[in-house]
């Protein structure tokens, strides 16, 4: 097996020729992002395209997706909803909160997706209280030592059925380091153990390789209760 961070690039670029076809708002989304100066964090385009058949296979009518960036792994996401689903997606970035409005109108998708500018932590309580919920599915991808905090409103604004999903589980292998002081690995590390204690959820992560380099995504299914 090779460990060629440029080879695994190339498997990406492979796949996504073959299963993920170009699509020019998908590209002027990364177009418009890069030129914004955002950081190119994105998912991958095959990451995209498995957002987005999680979201069909849930049948997902209402999604929610706590950390926006540019709006990529969001128009996926949104393109995956039925005539009438909504999606909502929480940005602590002002400037990244204006490029992914742009990017959601130039993808015509504006009137599907709300994007909410503030801290989610103080975002995800207002949800809660507006009884936005049950989301069918829940994205995290936002800032890594909040990872677990994000779980615990996630449970509460979901349903039994629902399925939530963590990206950047892994962290290159160094989510292992239990000594760690990197605040993004003790995020996810403390992630992992709320979802192993919470009997609530049924979980598994796998790793990945790619043109994101070495790391992983969890997903958990939200149980009735017992």
């Amino acid at each position: 097996m090779s460990h060629d961070p440029q080879l695994w690039s190339e498997v990406d670029r492979y796949i996504a020729e073959r299963l993920v076809p170009a699509d020019p708002v998908l590209e002027a989304v990364l177009e418009a992002s890069a030129a914004a100066g955002l950081p190119p964090i994105h998912v991958a385009p095959n990451q995209g395209k498995l957002l987005w058949l999680l979201a069909r296979l849930q049948g997902a009518r209402r999604i929610l997706e706590v950390g926006t960036l540019g709006g990529y792994s969001t128009v996926w996401l949104a393109r995956a909803l039925p005539p009438g689903g909504r999606l909502i997606t929480l940005e602590a970035d002002p400037r990244h909160a204006e490029a992914a409005r742009a990017n959601l109108e130039r993808a015509g998708l504006a009137g599907v997706v709300e994007v909410r500018l503030g801290r989610a932590l103080d975002t995800l309580p207002r949800l809660a209280a507006e009884g936005q919920g049950p989301f069918d599915l829940v994205f995290l991808d936002a800032d890594k030592p909040s990872t677990a905090e994000y779980l615990r409103w996630a449970l509460e604004l979901t349903r039994p059925g629902s399925l939530i999903v963590a990206d950047n589980v892994v962290r290159a292998g160094a989510v292992l380091e239990g000594s760690s002081r990197d605040p993004s690995v003790r995020g996810i590390r403390r992630f992992y153990e709320q979802v192993a204690a919470e009997p609530r959820l049924s979980a598994t992560a796998i790793q990945t390789v790619g043109s994101k380099g070495y790391d992983g995504l969890a997903l958990a299914l939200v149980l009735p209760e017992a």
